[in-house]
């Protein structure tokens, strides 16, 4: 395994183990700003990381994610749903971890059932189910 995608793998997993537990602390607490803006950190960092090693499946779910988060740091309401839509999402990017584990590969996928829900949560794009005005 590549040093650099080796090295990636051991500290995204430490930090989404860091992520997932505030999570579930930030259900608990959605008006904690320290909380989301820890969970915003490795995110963001995760995202980061994965638009410099060329994987671009992990890239854009997390900046989903990053994204709703960001409308949270910017004072938009809380809601279990988006707090639900984001540990899905960190699922997901787990997943994929271990078959880029697995195969030194990012596997194939586009991931619209969850960046799709997290875009309309943080107002990006619009609902397509959502009634017409």
């Amino acid at each position: 395994m590549d040093d650099l995608l080796g090295e990636f793998l051991t500290e995204t997993s430490e930090s989404l183990e860091v992520v997932d537990s505030e999570l579930v602390r930030f259900e608990r607490e959605p008006n904690n700003s320290e909380i989301l803006d820890n969970v915003f950190r490795l995110v963001h960092t995760i995202k980061g990381t994965c638009g410099f090693l060329g994987l671009p499946r992990l890239e854009a779910l997390a900046h989903a994610a990053e994204t709703l988060m960001g409308n949270y740091r910017d004072g938009a309401e809380v809601t279990g749903d988006g707090v639900s839509t984001i540990l899905n999402s960190i699922d997901r990017i787990k997943m994929i971890l271990g078959e880029l584990e697995e195969t030194q590969e990012e596997p194939e996928g586009a991931d619209k059932d969850l960046i799709d829900p997290l875009l309309i949560l943080a107002g990006v794009i619009d609902d397509p189910n959502a009634p017409k005005a």
